[in-house]
């Protein structure tokens, strides 16, 4: 019963943020943008406009995760939410711009975003209030094999609030004495070998524990196996993942269109990038480096230089290590912080060396390090490269090479053009995120984090 007072609990307040939100849009409408319509809107027309509005809300917050209100702390979540409304507003403004044959005054849909901000601000602080007040930190039980340190994340990200964790121990342990999980809510399995996870995961299932499972590579690959039935057996079929025809056509005409007009829009700033930079050290505007795309296939990849010209003179090739990083220039750095730096790869998306979404393109010297920690590494050559993916979305820019590869695996798996819409508009909500661009400790350049059986 207290599920259902959880979920019911939770949709009545998400459902609340909604009607609060399109109310502010209801209300502007109503009073005057409804008049400046070429045609006047009646009851049907409004409420229909009115309802486009609500979709384009809600399709965006579920993108950029605005509701997870036990999950993300409290400027995420408002975060998210403005940045929701933000486009939705604008979208409304492009919509009544066709509607009304003249581009819309714009201090009325102003002070209705500055309303909708307020209500957004307000709705979340008590939303987060009147979840932990009414729902306590649900027991929690973390069984670790390869990779420990699961406790230390719920601490360091704010989860103590959701979970209590009052015990964690090996696997070993946990299967020589199954009953150490009764009366827990929840178990987090962390690095757990497929067999001994199988036999956790039934015993949870059968006493109604809900289960946390961060994936090895294994699972993530399976995830992707299409099923069938062959000598009256089920069966999943794995194979290496191409796309179909469609899907392939689709993505290929997004990719051109798109980013020939992401070059006319961004022009502008790209001619005062290339004159900030060559003002500042007379050194070349561009940086070509070799990447690997699809099948290992090598390219050059076009960015704007952000580091010195003799960066790496020694011919060592190095990540980037942030801010922290001497090699960056002034230029560099400020370009960085905004992504600038990417926006010539617009180009390699247009001649077909790369796609809007993919897993980010490595270097083969950094490639062939990981790889001999971490031989599943190239898996994430099924696919063409991306100037943006799920991994970038979902983690940081320090985040581990294999956590990394098992979310890039993650998309490989179910590749579909919803998914790389969803992706691009997710990428808008990290552009302003300072944890997304975080360098890597100094000099490192292997693969780090936990493999599959190897730390």
């Amino acid at each position: 019963m207290r599920d259902w007072k959880h979920d019911l609990g939770l949709r009545a307040m998400k459902i609340l943020n909604v009607a609060l939100v399109t109310g502010c849009f209801a209300a502007v409408w109503y009073l005057y943008y409804a008049r400046t319509m070429a045609v006047q809107y009646y009851a049907r027309g409004d409420y229909a406009v009115i309802a486009v509005f609500a979709i384009a809300y809600i399709l965006l917050a579920r993108t950029y995760d605005a509701f997870q209100i036990s999950y993300y702390p409290l400027y995420e979540m408002v975060y998210s939410q403005g940045l929701a409304v933000f486009i939705a507003d604008g979208f409304m403004v492009l919509l009544m711009w066709l509607l009304s044959k003249h581009f819309p005054w714009l201090w009325p849909g102003i002070i209705t975003l500055a309303a909708q901000l307020v209500l957004i601000t307000l709705w979340s602080w008590a939303a987060r209030h009147w979840y932990f007040r009414v729902f306590m930190p649900q027991k929690s039980v973390v069984v670790y094999d390869v990779r420990e340190g699961m406790e230390k994340l719920i601490d360091e990200y704010g989860f103590n609030r959701k979970y209590k964790v009052t015990a964690n121990i090996d696997v070993q342990t946990c299967l020589s004495d199954l009953s150490r999980l009764d009366g827990c809510k929840t178990v987090f399995l962390s690095g757990i070998h497929s067999h001994e996870r199988n036999v956790i995961l039934k015993y949870c299932v059968d006493k109604g524990i809900r289960v946390m499972v961060i994936p090895r590579i294994g699972d993530v690959v399976m995830s992707g196996a299409k099923r069938m039935h062959m000598f009256y057996l089920p069966m999943l079929k794995v194979e290496r993942q191409s796309g179909t025809p469609e899907y392939l056509i689709i993505k290929r005409i997004l990719d051109i269109v798109l980013s020939a007009l992401a070059l006319v829009i961004v022009s502008p700033f790209m001619l005062i990038t290339a004159i900030a930079i060559k003002a500042t050290d007379h050194g070349p505007v561009f940086y070509r480096q070799t990447r690997l795309t699809k099948d290992g296939k090598e390219f050059k990849i076009l960015k704007f230089r952000s580091m010195r010209v003799d960066a790496e003179k020694d011919g060592v090739a190095r990540l980037s290590t942030g801010d922290n990083d001497d090699r960056i220039t002034p230029v560099g750095k400020i370009i960085r912080a905004i992504r600038m730096d990417e926006i010539p790869q617009l180009w390699n998306i247009l001649v077909g060396e790369m796609s809007i979404v993919g897993p980010r393109p490595e270097r083969p010297e950094i490639a062939a390090q990981y790889e001999q920690e971490l031989p599943e590494f190239r898996l994430r050559l099924q696919v063409k490269a991306g100037l943006t993916g799920y991994a970038q979305v979902y983690g940081k820019y320090n985040t581990t090479p294999y956590d990394k590869l098992m979310m890039d695996l993650m998309y490989i798996a179910h590749p579909t053009i919803p998914q790389d819409l969803a992706i691009m508009f997710a990428t808008v909500k990290i552009l302003f995120m300072k944890e997304s661009t975080e360098g890597i400790e100094k000099g490192q350049t292997t693969a780090g984090g936990t493999g599959d059986g190897k730390k």
